[in-house]
């Protein structure tokens, strides 16, 4: 379990405190950074490039294996399917595995809000409630207060796999890990020289990723743009998601990534369910919701790691041909609690909302949570399927993507841990040396081979029959 690093463990700067530790919250910046320089003795920056993976008791089957308990049972081949494309789908989709590695690494005990799951395909672009589109982390299921260089590592270790899966050498993916990690570094440094308040309002608009672009990265991500807009639009939902049948708009059914199920309906269950949901949203995003009926139900299958989680989707109707469509997905405690401990909140529908709201700049108007009905009491968490969103796909990468999008992603990972945690602790630590931004990229790229390792392991238990994989 992490231990985090307390005031105690670290001298005062102050000549009268020898006696009682400092609160971080009144010790000044050089105070700070000190204690954050400290914590060096605790894991020194160097230390950050071993992976320190077990050799015995790492059962890969066993831990997949936990991780589908209270899956849909006829969707886990499909996520096994999903997991066999590739060594980079397969990390993607074993969060679990590496969670249980990372607590073996050097901890710094310097706790932050984590994503819990930050691999480069979970950054993307979104419109705020202010309608700005804005670039950041986008995905949260996996959320928990945790060392913060968990999640540099897990983001390190899958710029590696994207570029070897596009075809690159390893020298290009820890290239990609250096550049990520200096970018982090040193804007970490920045963010520590602003007040708390500048910290909290700052944010990356989605211009400044187009400008990282160039030649067909930028033509492609400028087209993505425009197409991610048309499609938040009600008409296209409607057109692309729905169908009329005798005067009643429902879901077209699309399986098995997009179908009714019998026993999933519009009933009184669902209707409390959603009233709950409901409660968990602010006023003024109450009387918005108001405005539509919810009319349809259906299960949607996500992602990879999602994949046999319950998810849906909530079709909502309102006048004048107006439509809304809520995706709904189960929160499952996170792979880090074995590790980092058990989440403040008794529902994990709610850590999700809370942690992805610290996280990030600017979050979907009609996030929130609720519980699903008798007798499973799933926990689920709420939110808008598509405002204006893009994600990252780095199987387009050129070699100069590969160099600019990683800054990008450290700039936004430095920010969202800084609105949590204390950059000048942070900024203590890292100092201005290179040292920890090459730790990273040694690491990045010891656990990427580690994972092409297990990747391997995974397929001889899918073509022996140990594991059912089901290929689209």
């Amino acid at each position: 379990m992490v231990k985090p690093l307390s005031m105690a463990e670290v001298p005062s700067t102050k000549s009268n405190a020898a006696d009682l530790p400092v609160p971080v919250n009144s010790a000044t910046r050089a105070e700070r950074k000190e204690f954050g320089k400290a914590a060096r003795q605790r894991a020194s920056l160097d230390s950050h490039s071993k992976t320190n993976i077990k050799r015995t008791g790492r059962d890969i089957v066993e831990v997949l294996s936990i991780s589908n308990q209270g899956r849909i049972p006829e969707l886990i081949p499909l996520r096994y399917g999903r997991m066999l494309q590739s060594p980079f789908n397969f990390f993607r989709g074993s969060a679990a595995l590496m969670a249980m590695d990372l607590a073996a690494t050097a901890n710094t005990g310097i706790i932050v809000q984590a994503c819990g799951d930050c691999h480069i395909h979970n950054f993307g672009a979104f419109a705020t409630p202010e309608r700005k589109i804005v670039a950041d982390i986008n995905d949260f299921d996996e959320t928990l207060p945790a060392p913060w260089e968990w999640d540099v590592k897990r983001l390190a270790a899958s710029l590696v796999l994207a570029a070897t899966a596009n075809g690159f050498s390893v020298g290009v993916g820890q290239n990609a890990a250096i550049i990520m990690a200096r970018a982090y570094r040193e804007q970490i440094a920045l963010l520590a020289g602003m007040t708390s308040m500048e910290v909290w309002y700052s944010h990356v608009e989605v211009s400044k990723l187009i400008e990282k672009s160039a030649g067909e990265s930028r033509r492609r991500m400028q087209q993505q743009l425009q197409e991610a807009v048309e499609k938040s639009t009600a008409e296209v939902l409607m057109e692309k998601l729905t169908v009329v049948t005798n005067g009643r708009m429902r879901f077209r059914d699309i399986p098995p990534l997009l179908c009714h199920l019998q026993d999933i309906h519009v009933g009184e269950e669902t209707k409390a369910a959603f009233q709950s949901y409901r409660s968990t949203l602010t006023d003024d995003r109450r009387v918005l919701l108001d405005k539509f009926e919810l009319v349809d139900i259906a299960r949607k299958v996500v992602g990879i790691g999602s994949v046999g989680t319950v998810c849906g989707v909530l079709l909502f109707a309102g006048a004048e041909n107006d439509a809304l469509v809520l995706q709904v997905k189960e929160a499952r405690p996170s792979v880090l609690e074995p590790f980092a401990g058990k989440s403040k909140y008794a529902h994990h529908g709610q850590r999700v909302v809370c942690g992805q709201k610290l996280m990030q700049a600017a979050s979907d108007m009609f996030l929130g949570w609720t519980t699903g009905r008798e007798p499973e009491k799933r926990h689920f968490f709420i939110r808008q399927l598509r405002d204006v969103k893009i994600g990252v796909n780095t199987g387009y990468w050129s070699k100069n993507d590969f160099e600019q999008f990683p800054q990008l992603a450290g700039e936004i990972l430095a920010r969202a841990h800084a609105r949590s945690g204390d950059p000048s602790i942070l900024r203590g630590y890292l100092g201005r040396s290179e040292r920890f931004d090459e730790a990273i990229g040694s690491y990045a790229v010891a656990y990427a081979k580690q994972t092409e390792h297990d990747y391997h392991q995974f397929m001889r238990a899918c073509k022996t029959g140990v594991l059912k994989a089901q290929v689209e």
